[in-house]
């Protein structure tokens, strides 16, 4: 594989965002933390769809807004993420938080990027630097301030 290498897939017709400036931004994250070999499949779903997926995966039976797979062999220097964004979620909190539903689903794409890239939000502490992380790299990209916007 060459390059970093993103797909999209949407599996319903609501909900639309710019693929190009998306994809500018997985590569550009992924070559911020040293990946310049990379497949990034990234499916876009809505809330009945995540929460199936979120109950097969991780027996959580909840809409949730983004879930990150790393697809990766163990110890390859390619690797190989499989990102599932809710454009539903994404609509309604871009709403709430006063922002485009484009900005709210980079959010997503980019946290779930951070995850496999192996930050964890699983404390305060590592929460906050992981949304820092966050919206410093949405705000180099165009998208402003994102997740400490309107919370």
């Amino acid at each position: 594989m060459r390059d970093i290498v993103v797909h999209f897939t949407q599996q319903f017709e609501k909900g639309r965002c710019h693929l190009p400036r998306l994809r500018a931004l997985i590569k550009s994250v992924c070559r911020q933390f040293g990946l310049s070999k990379a497949a990034v499949g990234v499916t876009f779903v809505n809330n009945d769809q995540i929460r199936s997926l979120n109950k097969k995966f991780l027996n959580k039976n909840s809409v949730t807004d983004c879930l990150s797979f790393d697809l990766s062999d163990e110890g390859a220097a390619e690797r190989s993420f499989e990102l599932i964004v809710n454009v539903q979620k994404a609509a309604s909190q871009a709403k709430r938080r006063g922002h485009s539903d484009e900005a709210e689903l980079a959010l997503y794409v980019t946290h779930c990027l951070l995850h496999n890239l192996g930050f964890d939000d699983s404390t305060d502490e590592n929460a906050a630097r992981m949304h820092s992380t966050e919206d410093k790299i949405l705000l180099k990209h165009g998208f402003g301030v994102v997740y400490n916007k309107g919370n």
